[in-house]
Order: C-alpha cells, then structure tokens, then sequence
C-alpha cells in the first residue's frame, strides 16, 4: 500500500470504531476464534489423558504440546486474513483498501473500553454503587461485590490503562508492520493469553507457550507507546513529569512485564494511586502499589483515563500511518 492508502485505512479503521464500537455478534472473527481454541484445547487436554500425561509433573511434554495452540490458532488467523485480503485486492484496489479497514476495525477496541468505563462512571454518579460494581465485573475478574467506591474506580481505570495495550497500542503497532494479517493474529494471540494463560493446574504448562508469546507480543508496542502517552497526559494538562517518574519506579513491580507501564503511566498522570489487594474466587491476591496517592480516587478519573486513552490513540495512530508508509510504501 502506499502512503495514502496506509494512512486511509488506518483513519477509518479508528472512525468506523468511534461510531459503531466492536460489534458484538457471533460472527465476529474474535468469536470464532474462541471457538477453535476452545475445540483445539478440548483435544490437547485429551490427548494428555489418553497418554497419562501428568499436567504439572510432565510439565516439558505438556508444554511443547502446549505450542500447537498458538501454532494453529494464529498461524490460520493470519493465514485466512492474508488470503482475504490478497484475493480482495486482485478483485479491486478499493475492495482490498475496504477490507484491510473492516480487519483492523474488528482488531481494535477503543470504543467498547471507553463505553465500560462510562457506563461505571455513569452508576458512580448516579450513587448505584452495586450497579457499579455488576459494570466493573464485567471487564474484571476480581471479585467486585465489597468494593466500596474508590476500589471501584481503581479496578476501571486499571482496566482502562492496562488495555490501551492490548486492544488499541499492540494491534496498530502490527498493522503498520505486517498489515491487516498480522493485526489478526495478535488478535489470536491476545484471544489465546485470556483463555488458556490462567497459572492453574490444567493450564499453568499448557497454556505456557501462549501466555509467553502474549508478554513477547506486546513487549515493544507496551514501551513504544510511553512518549505518545506521556504527550496526551500533557495535552490534557494533567502530569507527565509525575506519570515519567511513577514509570520507572513501580512498572517492575507488576506481576506482567507490560501491562505495568501503562498502569503506573496512568497512576502518576492522573496523580492517584493503582494496586492493593485483589479477591480471586476467594483467594486475595496483593498487587504493589503504583502512584502516589496525592488524589483520592473519584468517579471524574474513569472520565480522565477515557480522554488519556483517545489521546493516545489518536497521536499513535499517526505515527503507525508514517510507520507504514515507510513499510509500505
């Protein structure tokens, strides 16, 4: 693609995603990749119980089985969205440029991660704290139902911070090096972490190989993000220099080596403090503190952490459109 094309798709990817959101359908791609992993981890875990195959002692076994699912999963991915879009742009120039829009408007998310920190924001201001809590457990896994108000907008901005990773900064960063294609199948490798990279006993080996690759994956995406986020904190008129210093200092202490930067980012920009203690099926669970505490924490810092990752996304979006046209071009 050329420069132009790059930047056309990359534009209307993130405005067809400002104002429709991620459709929720059961024919979205992401769907139906839960569903192969779903049938491929069925099988593996067969095939460990037909070989007697103990999944912590035969840990090595288990996991080099354990590389199939992200072998498959995102191997087929890119391979059927390369096909796509190669056969739609033999057909016609537009129709290849349209389809490489729509696959990476269903590899980004910024609207669904605004929408549900808006819609707990909504019951915070509303005083419907339990109807903040039922929001906040949707797009958690921690136990919600005692949290009282500021343990609620902890568990929103952290959500929002930790995700402008996964669903915005990681599949743009793939789409301008490898395109639509490679957008998809980070898509598939972030499916995969979030279904099978639990550390419990079924999947603490054969989940290995996809929880690894997911940490690999976003690795550079995760860091090259810092400048354009410490710039939107500053165009927001909110603290950089506080946001620089809480990044250096607390991003190693959270239990992912990426999902630590864009958190401790988020903490010292918005001059608040992340972690504390998280409830797991009933086992707490202590993350470190991130932050100084300078502000409570309020409903109006969900709305702060919304406009902070717009902000970001927008000025990364510009840098991948040059990046691509470098690529591409």
């Amino acid at each position: 693609m050329t420069t132009a094309s790059c930047a056309v798709v990359f534009i209307l990817a993130i405005l067809i995603d400002w104002i429709w959101g991620d459709p929720r359908s059961s024919w979205h791609p992401v769907a139906g990749m839960g569903k192969m992993i779903g049938w491929l981890d069925h099988r593996l875990q067969a095939f460990c119980k037909k070989r007697n195959w103990n999944m912590t002692r035969d840990k090595w076994k288990v996991r080099c089985l354990g590389t199939l699912l992200p072998l498959t999963v995102a191997g087929s991915v890119w391979g059927a969205a390369y096909l796509l879009v190669r056969v739609a742009g033999q057909i016609h120039l537009v129709l290849g440029i349209l389809c490489e829009t729509v696959l990476i408007w269903l590899a980004i998310a910024p609207r669904g991660l605004a929408e549900s920190g808006e819609a707990i924001y909504e019951a915070l201001v509303n005083k419907d704290l339990e109807l903040a809590r039922r929001r906040l457990s949707m797009v958690v896994g921690r136990d919600t139902s005692r949290l009282n108000k500021e343990e609620v907008v902890r568990g929103g901005v952290e959500t929002i911070a930790e995700n402008i990773v996964d669903a915005i900064i990681s599949p743009l960063f793939y789409a301008a090096i490898g395109g639509a294609p490679l957008a998809m199948a980070y898509r598939a490798v972030n499916t995969l972490d979030s279904m099978v990279g639990y550390k419990n006993r079924t999947y603490l080996h054969l989940g290995w190989a996809s929880a690894r690759l997911d940490d690999l994956a976003n690795w550079l995406p995760a860091r090259t993000m810092v400048p354009f986020m410490l710039f939107a904190l500053g165009l927001l008129r909110l603290s950089p220099r506080a946001a620089w210093k809480t990044v250096r200092e607390d991003a190693h202490k959270h239990p992912s080596p990426n999902s630590g930067i864009p958190e401790s980012l988020m903490a010292g920009g918005l001059q608040i403090q992340l972690g504390g203690v998280n409830v797991y099926q009933g086992v707490r669970s202590i993350r470190s503190r991130m932050g100084k505490p300078v502000q409570s924490r309020r409903a109006k810092h969900l709305l702060l952490a919304i406009r902070v990752m717009w902000f970001t996304t927008w000025l990364y979006l510009l840098a991948m459109i040059f990046l691509s046209g470098l690529i591409h071009g």
